[in-house]
């Protein structure tokens, strides 16, 4: 045979490699870097992030330069840089349907202002470890960062966090928040302030003179905990007595049990004489105004029902009323923060809070005389 094989050159080849052009040029571009070695994108960041530990270079936006040497790449490249090498950012979030396609409206607005390419993946709220996902994402393309939503409820929860921080690929978290341990560092997020959502229907519904009042969660989620986190420091603020209303968890729709834990709900509200209720989330909302207009039970002249979300209030009848998380902005923010990121990788860690708003339609009034 004529032909051989061609392989991939070790490590220390790769690690000569890179050290050498360095050397000779003071800087490198990671898309001549992956010409000249075969590798795998995934593999050079690891490389160079390895390195970047070692004092031996520093990583920018495009490449890397010589430590000590020239600040920036577009210094000694041009700033204008071809599509191929602007690389992509990848995109996992656990849901194509439900809330997130919002978000992911406002990356692509973003993503289009800037000329860069998204990505999109969607995982599950089920999956136990998004990594695999990940390690295919940046394997099949040259992603230049990532921004995920990872399952915060599960054993790998952190496993994912500690890989997005080892593989040297810039991220932003996006309604979620962590820390890298065990150092406790900060990971760079974007988020809805959903406890201050909770708060501003709690004041909606004291306003109204409302004070038996209850909380329904969907489940255990993330979101749940910031609703409760908020609602329970409102109601203690503004004298409420959730005590006296009810705070449920509803399965998932899916669950054969959803309908019978709804009627059960209702019913607790009932005993209670609670008059008012916020729930997490629109479908949720919409399946007890359902159970308790058939009833007999007046929306909102016997319950008013404030819903979480604000995904498809609105087309209900009665429209819900509804705290209206800042989806689109949240996911321009993500892109933003994630261009300035790679742009800037000194920078200092930013984590940005954006609160929902309070949208007041039919299904919320003052309580009736009792």
């Amino acid at each position: 045979m004529t032909d051989q094989l061609q392989h991939p050159p070790l490590a220390a080849e790769r690690r000569a490699h890179v050290l050498a052009a360095l050397a000779r040029d003071g800087a490198v571009r990671v898309s001549q870097l992956l010409a000249d070695l075969g590798v795998a994108p995934v593999t050079l960041r690891r490389d160079l992030a390895q390195m970047e530990g070692e004092g031996l270079l520093q990583r920018v936006h495009g490449g890397a330069v010589a430590t000590g040497g020239t600040p920036h790449l577009s210094d000694v490249v041009p700033a204008s840089l071809p599509d191929v090498d602007a690389g992509a950012i990848a995109v996992l979030v656990p849901s194509l349907n439900y809330y997130w396609p919002g978000v992911v409206r406002g990356m692509e607005e973003e993503a289009r202002r800037l000329g860069v390419r998204l990505l999109l993946r969607g995982a599950s709220y089920e999956l136990q470890d998004e990594r695999p996902v990940l390690e295919r994402l940046v394997a099949t393309e040259d992603v230049r960062g990532i921004i995920a939503a990872p399952n915060t409820d599960t054993p790998h929860a952190q496993d994912v966090i500690q890989w997005l921080y080892d593989s040297g690929i810039p991220s932003v978290l996006v309604e979620r928040d962590a820390v890298v341990y065990p150092e406790g560092r900060p990971v760079e997020s974007v988020v809805s302030d959903h406890a201050f959502g909770a708060v501003l229907a709690a004041r909606h519904l004291a306003e109204l003179g409302h004070t038996k009042v209850g909380l329904v969660l969907s489940r255990n989620s993330p979101t749940s905990r910031r609703i409760a986190t908020g609602w329970h420091a409102a109601c203690e603020e503004l004298g409420l007595m959730p005590g006296h209303g009810i705070e449920e968890v509803l399965p998932d729709r899916g669950s054969a049990d959803f309908s019978s834990v709804v009627d059960h709900t209702l019913d607790a509200v009932l005993k209670a004489r609670t008059t008012g209720l916020l729930v997490h989330s629109d479908p949720e909302a919409m399946a007890i105004v359902d159970l308790a207009l058939n009833r007999g039970i007046s929306v909102p002249g016997d319950l008013s029902v404030i819903a979480y979300d604000d995904e498809v209030a609105q087309l209900f009848s009665p429209a819900l009323t509804a705290v209206s998380p800042p989806r689109a902005t949240v996911g321009h923010a993500a892109v933003d923060l994630l261009a300035k990121r790679i742009s800037s990788p000194d920078r200092p860690t930013h984590r940005v809070v954006i609160s929902p708003t309070l949208m007041v339609r039919q299904s919320t009034a003052a309580p009736r005389n009792t």
